[in-house]
């Protein structure tokens, strides 16, 4: 087996492929045993219709070499068929925000210097299974070192391992000495340049945009403000002009791709929405300006609020955690006003910063800020698909990937169900259940 890792840094590439495809042979044989890849009808007593709000009984989802075929009222005479019992069938799920190479802990605040792009990668593929297990389905992985996310998600695509549908971001974009650079050591340790996402300038911003389109990014991120987990000191303050978020959107779009734009001070969430950007990641600081013009706009907030209850402030240096305190209570404030305020929303958790496999947990967060449980459960179905600009998910659908989630009882009626699904399926595959 081999895997083909899109860096320019050969001796480096071929190394992590020769460690990363071991990892992977292993990884390889559950999923190998899980997969489904003829035909069968899945049931369960109740099915969610995501675009009406229904639940829907007596409904047999026929899938066909990873698609689902069609829905019916029993299935095919010689078709085996999985039944679910007293469990709700819904499309799967998408969180639009994680990193799964990464996790944050006591010693991850050193990874940059003493860790390598093969440690991450190994690092990613435990955290695939778990995010998948959890009801996942789809991912958008906002910023991995050495493309480390583009190779997961073909390992992914490929059966090598289990995971979800990977979108990934590559290099996250951001300014010499910004949330996006490594910064806090001497001059000359990690000295970034726009291939590594360190970009100054709107020409600079374009070729970095090029750069990890051509190594296999399906989404560009970039840091328009300062943020938490870094050290500069503050912790929205605006760092990429508009002229130079512009330059990214503009780029972006004529390769057909979007822009997720971390943000967290106001006057930063307001140039990126200004300059294009598809969505707000975080969004911690929004006035009545910011919700406005993002509903003229149509900019999405990927909100992230689950991490707020959970972040370990202790293992978190000084300055970080006195951020961290700063704004998480603000950040919760914000989301309840654009909900009010009828902001759209796609689900996304910032997995990573806790653990991988607690995803689930954001939907409950989300209720808690005023939005229905129907309305939650959208966020990460159809509105992260349209986010996303996928139009093969996000519902349960002829001719749609047979990506499906099934949670014990009612969602409807209590969310927290969904951190415990019973069933996932991923392309026709089985990772979890029957």
């Amino acid at each position: 087996m081999s895997l083909l890792l899109p860096t320019p840094r050969s001796a480096g590439a071929a190394t992590l492929a020769t460690l990363l495809s071991l990892a992977l042979a292993v990884a390889s044989i559950p999923h190998a045993l899980a997969a489904q890849q003829g035909a069968v009808a899945v049931t369960a007593a109740r099915m969610l219709d995501v675009e009406s709000g229904r639940l829907v009984t007596g409904v047999h989802v026929v899938v066909r070499d990873g698609r689902i075929e069609r829905l019916a009222d029993r299935a095919p005479a010689d078709m085996p068929v999985i039944d679910l019992g007293d469990a709700t069938l819904m499309p799967g799920w998408i969180d639009t925000h994680v990193h799964l190479t990464s996790q944050l802990s006591a010693q991850s605040f050193m990874y940059p210097v003493r860790e390598t792009d093969v440690d991450a990668a190994l690092r990613g593929v435990a955290h695939a299974r778990r995010t998948v297990e959890a009801g996942f389905t789809t991912v958008r992985n906002v910023g991995a070192p050495g493309f480390t996310d583009v190779a997961l998600a073909r390992a992914v695509e490929r059966g090598d391992i289990v995971g979800p549908h990977i979108i990934p971001g590559g290099h996250s974009l951001g300014v010499t000495g910004g949330h996006c650079d490594d910064t806090g050591w001497r001059p000359g340790v990690l000295e970034r340049d726009y291939r590594s996402g360190i970009v100054d300038g709107p020409w600079d911003a374009v070729r970095a945009v090029r750069y990890q389109i051509k190594h296999g990014a399906r989404v560009i991120k970039i840091c328009a403000t300062a943020g938490v987990l870094s050290f500069e000191e503050s912790v929205g303050a605006q760092q990429f002009t508009e002229e130079e978020m512009r330059a990214v959107v503009e780029e972006a779009a004529r390769h057909g791709m979007k822009v997720a734009a971390h943000a967290h001070g106001t006057e930063g969430i307001i140039a990126a929405v200004r300059s294009g950007v598809a969505s707000i990641e975080h969004g911690s600081i929004l006035d009545d300006a910011a919700i406005r013009l993002m509903k003229e706009r149509g900019t999405y907030l990927v909100p992230t609020q689950y991490l707020a209850d959970v972040i370990p402030l202790d293992l978190l240096p000084a300055p970080i955690r006195a951020k961290a305190e700063h704004v998480l209570p603000i950040m919760r404030q914000s989301f309840r006003r654009a909900v009010r305020d009828g902001v759209k929303v796609a689900f996304g958790t910032d997995a990573g910063v806790f653990p991988h496999g607690e995803n689930a947990r954001e939907f409950a967060a989300y209720v808690d800020a005023g939005m229905s449980p129907l309305e939650a459960i959208r966020s990460a179905t159809v509105g992260a698909a349209d986010l996303l600009g996928v139009e093969d998910r996000g519902v349960i659908a002829a001719g749609r990937l047979a990506d499906l989630v099934a949670v014990p009882g009612d969602p409807l009626r209590d969310i927290r169900v969904t951190e415990r699904p019973v069933f996932v399926m991923v392309g026709g595959r089985i990772v979890k259940g029957r």
